[in-house]
């Protein structure tokens, strides 16, 4: 047993690239998508077309899916098209997140709207579990009339959202000004599509119009390049084996350690241009501005 723990832990973490019905592990070896995803409800509501996953919300149910392994910082991107025509009182998420009560999670929502309105993206960010860091935007295309990719990169100085390689959001980590900053839980890969016409279309005024049903979304693409973790070895090991100790990854080079200057640039042009809504700048919710708002640069 002891032995057999030994060997666990030497393979707690690997940097593997996955790849939609493909994984690459040093340059040998193949993998399905179920081998490296499972649904993780309503398996009914899914189908496949050529290279791509679909998922369907009906009156029945929505469906959802997570990825069989965890991991600790890196990049991980996903291509989806959303739901075309009228998608009101929908949510289409795709979002890393971490087990238990204090977790750590980053969301993309896709929040659905009356046919003509553009869709609004709803990101968050969630550390030890207290969330309720809540930016929107809209898109600078029709996410409903192809496949764009959507990535989270993760490491020890920042979480980047990005959209076509695009920054839209940054959380820079904020420790030295006494901040959390979410570093040492594993995060699985979830994607869903659910109801949400209590909340998702303006405020809840714009209810799901069932006769529109199913809403589909299409999803290809899955590309995760980080420090995979056994879920059965502590989180101290996977820390010490993610976190740099050990071995030298790219996310963790200097470069990475912040946006370069044509990035910074683009995420000025989405605030400027597409941000709709920002917690930081909302007084009736947070009276006293957030302490990470205050030191945040963007």
């Amino acid at each position: 047993m002891a032995s057999s723990r030994s060997l666990s832990m030497s393979m707690a973490c690997a940097v593997l690239v996955l790849s939609l019905g493909v994984v690459m592990v040093n340059s040998v070896g193949l993998s399905r998508f179920d081998e490296l995803f499972h649904p993780s409800w309503a398996l009914d509501h899914f189908s496949y077309e050529g290279e791509a996953l679909k998922m369907k919300l009906d009156h029945y149910s929505g469906a959802g899916f997570s990825s069989k392994s965890k991991y600790m910082f890196g990049k991980v991107t996903i291509q989806i098209k959303l739901v075309e025509g009228d998608s009101a009182g929908t949510v289409t998420a795709f979002y890393m997140s971490s087990d238990g009560p204090n977790h750590n999670e980053f969301d993309f929502e896709f929040l659905g709207n009356t046919t003509g309105e553009p869709y609004l993206v709803q990101t968050n960010v969630y550390v030890n579990g207290v969330g309720n860091r809540e930016q929107r935007l809209n898109l600078w295309f029709d996410p409903t009339q192809d496949f764009h990719s959507y990535s989270i990169l993760w490491n020890q100085r920042q979480v980047v959202f990005l959209v076509d390689e695009t920054p839209i959001r940054v959380h820079s980590n904020l420790e030295h000004r006494g901040v959390p900053y979410p570093k040492d839980q594993p995060m699985g890969v979830y994607s869903s599509i659910w109801n949400a016409d209590d909340w998702a279309t303006q405020g809840g005024r714009v209810k799901t119009d069932w006769t529109h049903a199913p809403f589909v979304a299409s999803y290809k693409g899955f590309h995760i390049d980080a420090c995979e973790c056994l879920i059965a070895v502590a989180d101290a090991a996977n820390v010490r084996r993610c976190g740099g100790g050990e071995k030298r990854f790219w996310w963790d080079t200097p470069t990475m350690s912040e946006l370069s200057l044509h990035q910074s640039h683009q995420l000025l042009w989405v605030r400027s241009k597409h941000m709709v809504y920002d917690y930081c700048s909302d007084k009736t919710r947070f009276p006293v501005v957030p302490v990470e708002c205050v030191h945040h640069r963007h």
